[in-house]
């Protein structure tokens, strides 16, 4: 099999996942998605939490150079972090998705161990980000900008999840601007 045909069952199980959360790996649905017999995955993937830990970490992986980008863009670590709930907010413009990793952190216990693994290396790498634009920014010492990175992970996870149960882009919006007025995410001040 192609490479394509890899790419393709990742992009098709990323959507799954989105939807539905691990439980939402179906390799028959997959399949017809990408128009492969489902047999035919098992050569990429031999099993369906092989393939569920290449989703989550390919997915860890991709929004770890999404933040990259953000700051490679942005020398202001104040303007990095305004940006930061962008990455949150594109999955509920695409499809009224949810972060992966978030659908995936409420299946925990039903998760095999290389897909928990994939799970917090995303949470890790999404809070040491924003701890480092925290330090960057001279918001306090190591420890208080890692809980603060954890808490704006957690609050902007949060505020995701009840805008899509309720469809509702524009709460998610809302809450990223209380969060911002609160002060636990910083803004970029107005000279």
């Amino acid at each position: 099999m192609s490479e394509n045909a890899r790419e393709a069952i990742l992009a098709a199980a990323k959507t799954a996942a989105q939807l539905h959360g691990y439980s939402g790996i179906n390799f028959r649905s997959i399949g017809e998605t990408v128009g492969i017999k489902n047999a035919s995955i098992y050569y990429h993937f031999p099993s369906k939490a092989e393939l569920g830990a290449a989703v989550a970490a390919r997915y860890w992986q991709d929004t770890a150079k999404a933040l990259e980008a953000i700051r490679e863009v942005n020398p202001d670590p104040l303007r990095c972090l305004a940006l930061y709930p962008s990455i949150f907010r594109n999955s509920l413009e695409n499809g009224n998705r949810l972060c992966l990793s978030s659908f995936m952190a409420a299946e925990h216990e039903d998760l095999p161990e290389e897909i928990r693994r994939e799970v917090k290396a995303y949470a890790d790498a999404s809070v040491a980000w924003l701890a480092d634009r925290l330090m960057e920014a001279g918001l306090g010492s190591v420890a208080q900008c890692e809980r603060r990175a954890l808490a704006i992970y957690t609050a902007v996870a949060g505020a995701q999840l009840i805008a899509r149960t309720r469809s509702d882009i524009e709460l998610f919006d809302a809450l990223i601007q209380d969060y911002r007025d609160a002060g636990l995410i910083p803004t970029v001040s107005r000279r």
